[in-house]
């Protein structure tokens, strides 16, 4: 009966050793778990040990695909920084980072803004990308019940609306695509010339004029107006592209290198795509 009692306590003893060991497994396993967690908490605030803000000048048909979806999802990656956009036209942009807008990147829908400002010494030369091509196109209200078939059936309009040429880049195609096409002189004659690409979609779309051209991009964000027609391919010397820099003197240039590296990069890209734009990287 000894012994039994003996055997019993015995076994009773080595119970409890073991539910110890493994009560003290759980707990190194629990402790090493919460340590990698603390190192990866700790990797991930270094990786966004980046702060400040980076101010980026970009074509006002960029808006968008920046604002919506771009920089939310840069800001998610890195919330110790704050993009700030400021759309406009590519000439009037142009004519801000000159007169001293502290822009860490610019992003342009022409190459002549771009390569005006290069000369000037104010942009990182070898920075500069041609990342995105666009379309021009012919667009008329929706509410219109106008017959326009071509891009050509532009000099049936009363009123046209178009991208200043003097400073907006879709005017400067809108202008080169008209003239080749021998209709500049009989549409500029009762053309309205907006400031930027917003600016005529909207005339367009509230009805003040019968017609605009804007990029095909810009036309799809709404449906107020419809597309008649893209311009011919034979009308335009180049294609529409859109170049990319970092600017020399960028106030928050290890910021604005992240962002200009995200801006370049394949789901960046997937988000430019799915606002119309196409990519041009592998055609340089």
């Amino acid at each position: 009966m000894k012994k039994r009692m003996m055997v019993l306590l015995l076994a009773a003893a080595m119970g409890m050793a073991m539910a110890g060991c493994q009560y003290g497994g759980d707990a190194d396993a629990k402790s090493e778990q919460e340590e990698t967690k603390k190192e990866g908490t700790k990797r991930s605030e270094e990786k966004s040990g980046l702060s400040g803000t980076v101010t980026l000048a970009a074509a006002a048909s960029l808006e968008y695909a920046f604002e919506e979806e771009l920089i939310p999802a840069f800001e998610e990656l890195y919330p110790k920084v704050t993009i700030e956009g400021v759309y406009d036209s590519s000439g009037k942009l142009q004519q801000q980072i000159e007169s001293g807008l502290a822009a860490d990147l610019f992003f342009s829908a022409a190459p002549t803004q771009m390569s005006t400002l290069d000369e000037e010494g104010m942009i990182d030369s070898d920075s500069i990308v041609s990342l995105l091509e666009n379309k021009i196109v012919l667009i008329i209200p929706t509410s219109s019940d106008a017959s326009f078939a071509s891009f050509e059936d532009i000099t049936d309009a009363n009123t046209v609306a178009i991208g200043d040429p003097k400073s907006v880049p879709v005017g400067q195609y809108s202008q080169e695509s008209l003239t080749n096409l021998g209709l500049w002189d009989a549409v500029s004659a009762k053309a309205s010339f907006g400031t930027n690409v917003t600016e005529v979609l909207n005339w367009v779309a509230e009805s003040s004029a019968d017609c605009g051209i804007v990029y095909a991009t810009d036309a799809a964000t709404t449906d107020r107006v419809k597309v008649v027609a893209e311009a011919p391919a034979d009308s335009l010397k180049s294609p529409v592209l859109y170049p990319v820099a970092m600017t020399k003197e960028a106030p928050n240039q290890e910021a604005a290198e992240v962002f200009y590296e995200f801006i370049l990069s394949d789901d960046a890209m997937t988000i430019f795509e799915s606002y119309g734009f196409t990519d041009y990287r592998s055609a340089e």
